[in-house]
């Protein structure tokens, strides 16, 4: 219904109607999960991302930009009501996506490299559509393990008890 939990209209704050957006204390509005995600670590707990013009921050950028543009929009479909061979395609595609994912952190602990970041949280928030999508992820013992890794994050409890997600 593009109505704010304040019942003010979404368009307002967002005129394409989609989210994520974020409303800064200035005043400025900031879409896009990415540059959200790295505009609030950058913020609010300076120096935990790796430097800019370093390799860490390009591995950084790289792995937040396939969760976004190749895992996240691979799910989204799958909230459209997909039936039959329609679903079978989608599944093997999104299969396709983890599947690099698995290969990658082959070689790496977290998604972007020795440590936790905002890469690692967002693939753990998109990654649990899968269970109620009916989606088998057991199949990625890589993707299940980092998961598992996540999910023991304190601050990643205390979000989920709060959604109602555990």
């Amino acid at each position: 219904d593009k109505v704010t939990e304040t019942g003010a209209d979404f368009r307002a704050v967002s005129p394409r109607g989609a989210v994520p957006v974020l409303v800064l204390d200035s005043g400025d509005v900031l879409t896009e999960g990415v540059a959200i995600m790295q505009h609030v670590m950058d913020s609010a707990a300076p120096g935990k991302l790796p430097a800019p013009g370093t390799l860490a921050r390009a591995r950084l950028a790289e792995a937040l930009n396939y969760v976004s543009t190749e895992v996240h929009k691979t799910y989204s479909p799958f909230f459209y009501g997909l039936e039959g061979e329609a679903k079978a395609k989608q599944s093997t595609m999104l299969d396709a996506r983890l599947q690099v994912v698995e290969d990658r952190l082959a070689t790496r602990d977290w998604l972007a490299g020795d440590s936790y970041t905002p890469a690692d949280a967002y693939f753990f928030t998109v990654t649990n559509w899968s269970k109620g999508l009916g989606h088998d992820l057991s199949k990625f013992p890589r993707v299940t393990a980092l998961r598992e890794k996540v999910a023991a994050r304190p601050a990643v409890q205390k979000a989920m008890q709060a959604e109602g997600l555990i």
